[in-house]
């Protein structure tokens, strides 16, 4: 049977040596994928993915947020991606991981990880699921609690503009309403859903739609 098992194929861009030998250590034991090497930059990246189109390419956070953001934009324009891509860094914002799957990345890992946690999220992002540890978001126990449905029809327009990354005075603008009346709006979800900030906010839409799937790693 595991000789029609089709493997899916790892890229890793990480500036750590020793890190990206633990994680070729740890994918030769999963007979589902397959470790390809290691880049340690964004344009080594692009032309791996060029040549080899593999299925999944982790990005060390690392080389910088500004970077990483610029080549997901990059990427989704210009390469023939078949590629999806998770982002891992050892910390991780709520902020920077809503703009990392905005941008286009599909697994946000932190690599404080355990080694389940690793594999589950390749596994996931490979099949072309959406990945990110519950643990990202702050509060995450209030969380749980929230009701979609405790919300105003109104209410839920403000937030799923917040997800899309409209500030204030866009949303005001788009829904015809005076900034400070977005304010209250916004008042009002937080206190029901009891997320703190717009960032988690905008991730926990992204939560209820089923877009991220949710893993309880710290």
């Amino acid at each position: 049977m595991e000789q029609n098992l089709i493997k899916k194929t790892v890229l890793l861009c990480e500036t750590q040596p020793v890190t990206a030998e633990g994680v070729r250590a740890l994918l030769a034991g999963c007979a589902d994928l397959e470790y390809i090497g290691r880049t340690e930059t964004l344009a080594g990246v692009s032309e791996i993915i060029r040549q080899q189109r593999p299925n999944v390419v982790l990005i060390d956070k690392s080389l910088g947020i500004h970077s990483v953001l610029e080549w997901l934009t990059y990427a989704k324009g210009t390469l023939p991606l078949q590629t999806e891509v998770i982002v891992w860094g050892v910390s991780i914002t709520e902020a920077e991981s809503l703009r990392f799957l905005q941008s286009g990345a599909r697994g946000i890992l932190r690599k404080t990880s355990d080694a389940e946690t690793v594999i589950a999220c390749i596994r996931a992002v490979s099949n072309g699921n959406s990945w990110m540890a519950d643990s990202i978001f702050r509060d995450s126990g209030r969380q749980e609690r929230y009701a979609r449905s405790e919300l105003t029809p109104r209410e839920q327009q403000v937030m799923e503009l917040v997800e899309q990354g409209m500030k204030n005075k866009e949303i005001a603008r788009e829904l015809g309403i005076r900034p400070g009346t977005v304010k209250i709006h916004l008042k009002h979800i937080f206190e029901k859903t009891g997320v703190r900030g717009r960032y988690g906010l905008a991730l926990s839409v992204m939560r209820q739609r089923g877009e991220t799937e949710l893993a309880n790693a710290s």
